[in-house]
């Protein structure tokens, strides 16, 4: 964002006669809608009322923005705002497109899509967390904006290597994000009622825990009363989990289920009356174990080596059954020239 006035902005060429009309607020984020008339140097400009609106979510909430307050921290009027942002939902728009316009970190080679959906979560989940006002703004569908779909995109180069098909991919991003806003939700609340409680998270905790231990008995609550006495559901002041690590744990449990997943696609071996699965982890309940916890483990000299040949021989496996469905095809289309060609001679002797 910069204070660049509207003269010096780049023209962004017009959609080209073949492609729809898109609704002002998208026009909008894709910087194809009609600006107003060129105005004098240092005047409004559809950045600088964005970078404004952030700001003042940043410091207030989502519930501080509005055009008036936006205005008035420009000096300019309300109405002013207008004649470059029709409405305060396309303001939000605009606002959520600035927040999540960021760099994700480059892809692996070789690809290891666990590794990269990881770190795509935890990069969407460090978004969140500094401007969590965009988790206020509701979701109306499916992602349509520049920045919006730059996520999306990144997502999906995680999952390249995968033998998901595109249904599923778009279903994981689904889940790992799902995951991820609700634990950014989650995390943002906590915060607040420490604010709320003059910000002293361990005495709040302490005051839980210590109303709990009378309230939660073991007649109406007999598997919650033990992890209360514990101290594990609501821990005492100066105890209890880092956040960081709850949130770690769910999302490798998370990927570990798209790897469990992953993992029955790859050792599906195709043939011509189906798909039959192949041996997997699954058939032995110890690999299983510990093919699931090896993420924990992944900096491991042998583990990493281990992994290396399956990776090899996932790879290979994958080759196979490309070779197998090439000459599944050609199969097929063998058997269609032999029809064809049994046709016209049954043809040619009915004429004769």
């Amino acid at each position: 964002m910069t204070d660049t006035p509207e003269t010096d902005l780049p023209e962004t060429d017009p959609p080209g006669p073949d492609v729809p009309e898109l609704p002002p607020r998208l026009a909008l984020a894709w910087g194809v809608a009609e600006r107003p008339e060129r105005v004098p140097r240092r005047e409004l400009s559809i950045e600088r009322i964005v970078e404004a609106a952030v700001e003042i979510a940043d410091a207030e909430g989502l519930a501080g923005v509005s055009m008036a307050r936006v205005a008035k921290s420009l000096g300019f009027t309300t109405m002013s705002l207008y004649r470059y942002v029709t409405s305060k939902d396309d303001l939000l728009l605009l606002m959520q497109e600035v927040a999540i316009d960021v760099e994700f970190p480059p892809a692996h080679e070789p690809a290891d899509w666990r590794a990269e959906l990881r770190e795509w979560a935890l990069f969407t989940l460090a978004v969140f967390r500094k401007h969590t006002w965009v988790l206020d703004i509701p979701v109306t569908g499916a992602p349509m904006t520049p920045a919006n779909l730059r996520v999306l995109d990144a997502g999906l180069r995680a999952l390249r290597s995968t033998p998901l098909d595109d249904d599923e991919k778009i279903a994981t991003i689904l889940l790992t994000s799902g995951y991820v806003r609700n634990a950014a939700i989650l995390g943002r609340d906590l915060d607040r009622a420490v604010v709320a409680a003059g910000g002293d998270g361990d005495a709040l905790g302490s005051a839980y825990h210590d109303v709990l231990r009378h309230l939660v008995d073991e007649v109406r609550f007999p598997y919650l009363r033990p992890l209360v006495e514990r101290g594990t559901y609501v821990p005492p002041s100066g105890g209890g989990l880092d956040e960081l690590d709850d949130v770690a744990w769910g999302l490798e449990r998370t990927l570990d289920g798209v790897g469990a997943y992953v993992a029955s696609r790859d050792a599906a071996v195709v043939h011509h009356d189906g798909r039959v699965p192949a041996a997997s982890p699954g058939d032995d309940p110890e690999v299983a174990a510990a093919v699931a916890t090896a993420g924990a483990y992944a900096a491991d000299a042998k583990v990493k080596k281990a992994a290396a040949k399956r990776k090899e021989a996932e790879k290979r496996v994958r080759e196979a059954q490309k070779r197998v469905r090439d000459l599944q095809k050609a199969e097929r289309d063998a058997l269609k020239a032999e029809a064809e060609a049994v046709r016209a001679a049954q043809e040619k002797a009915d004429r004769g």
